[in-house]
Formats: C-alpha cells, structure tokens, sequence
C-alpha cells in the first residue's frame, strides 16, 4: 500500500544493530499531519489527498491560505503537499497521518532541499581539475579555462560545465530503509543520509523502486538449460 508523510530533518546519529554493527541513521520528525483536502476523479479527474504539516498562526497565513483551511475545518498549518495514494478515496479530511503509518524495514523515497552553497566555482561545483601552480600560471588556476569552441559551432553547447549556483535544489534519495519507528515522539529513523539541513522539511513516501526478494539459494545460478553444462558438466553429460 502506498504511503507517505511531511516531516522535518532533526539531524543524523549512529545506532547498534543486534551483531554489535554500526548504522549511520538520519532522525526524521515525521507528522502528525492532517488530510486538508481529498480529491476525486468526480470533481477532479483524479484521486489524490492534500496533508498539513506544522501548527502555524491563522495570522501569519495568506487569506486564500486561511480560507482554504478554514473551509476544510482544519487548523492552520505551515506546510501543505498533495501525495497521489491508493487509500485515498478511503481517506477524509480531518484524518490524521502518523509515524507509525511506516514500519521498520520499508523502503521509502525521500525529497528535501539540498543545502544551498551559493555561487562555486568548476572547481567545488564540478570537481574540474586546476592548472600547474609553477612556472607562471598566473591568477587562472581555478578558472574553467579554454571550452574548446571552434570556427564551426562558434559557441558553448548547454549542459556545459561552468560556474554557477551550487546547491539549494530538490533532490531525491531512493530506496532507503526505515529502521525505527516510535509513533510517542512521532519520530522516523532512517538509514543512511538524506537532503537538506536541519530542520528542513522532507517528503517521505514508499519507494518507487521495484525490490525483487531474492530466494536463499538462487543467487548467482542460472535458469537457463543451455547454461546447465556450465554449472554441472558432469550432470549435463549424464543426460546426454
């Protein structure tokens, strides 16, 4: 079944497994967020549901923001993102989303904001390699230098490396696995490292990833008859 949640990064720590391994994990605030509008295929042309994330003041909200909420009898809330789900149509507004929609051992997509490090250089931006620093290289070392454009194309094609913006970009981290869940402090545990500073606010949702479960003693064997003299000569030659 598909699921998702609107959460904040709180940082990244280390826990123990059972053997004694250490796991490098990231510590999600993930909800309590609540159903703010459910679409249809009726009124819509499809079926999805809007979450709300983060108590704010009506105050501090846009008016067609505090309507929206107001007329859906919701709080208001800071953050609002609309996931398409197969539960949806069970799903109404005022419903409560919570961490514990998730369990240790799913395998989750998560979408922040990467950390933004303003204008870089080809050298930090792109990893591009610096000129000789002896025999007069003058103040050019971590310029981009020559692009390498002749009479022909008389120009730099897009997508060329060069400097720019660094950073403070969507970014997606898939198929990571969700290690623990307590549903009390409303905190998902994820391995590994996802996007963005602390406190920034992520997406987390099933994987689109297709994880194919392998079978304890398949691996590495073929099902392929043409293949069997490979794996067992003896055997192929016997049924010949």
């Amino acid at each position: 079944m598909q699921k998702a949640i609107i959460g904040k990064k709180v940082g990244m720590t280390q826990i123990f497994d059972e053997s004694g391994k250490v796991i490098p994990v990231t510590v999600v605030e993930a909800g309590p967020c609540v159903v703010t509008q459910k679409k249809t295929v009726e009124t819509d042309g499809y079926t999805a549901v809007q979450l709300g994330f983060e108590d704010i003041k009506e105050s501090k909200l846009t008016k067609p923001e505090a309507g929206h909420l107001k007329k859906a009898g919701v709080e208001a809330k800071k953050y609002l993102k609309e996931f398409k789900l197969d539960a949806a149509e069970s799903m109404n507004v005022g419903d409560v989303v919570k961490a514990d929609t998730f369990a240790a051992g799913d395998k989750i997509d998560v979408t922040g904001i990467s950390k933004g490090h303003g204008y870089q250089g080809v050298v930090k931006r792109h990893g591009a390699g610096r000129t000789p620093m002896t025999h007069g290289g003058g103040p050019v070392h971590r310029h981009a230098g020559s692009m390498g454009a002749s009479s022909h194309q008389s120009r730099i094609f897009p997508g060329k490396i060069g400097a720019g913006q660094m950073g403070n970009e969507q970014v997606t981290i898939e198929n990571l696995d969700v290690v623990k869940v307590d549903a009390e402090l409303n905190m998902l545990v994820i391995r590994g490292a996802i996007p963005g500073p602390k406190g920034g606010l992520v997406y987390i949702r099933n994987t689109v990833k297709n994880n194919k479960v392998k079978v304890a003693g398949d691996a590495g064997i073929s099902k392929n008859p043409q293949k069997a003299s490979g794996r067992n000569p003896q055997k192929a030659s016997a049924r010949g």
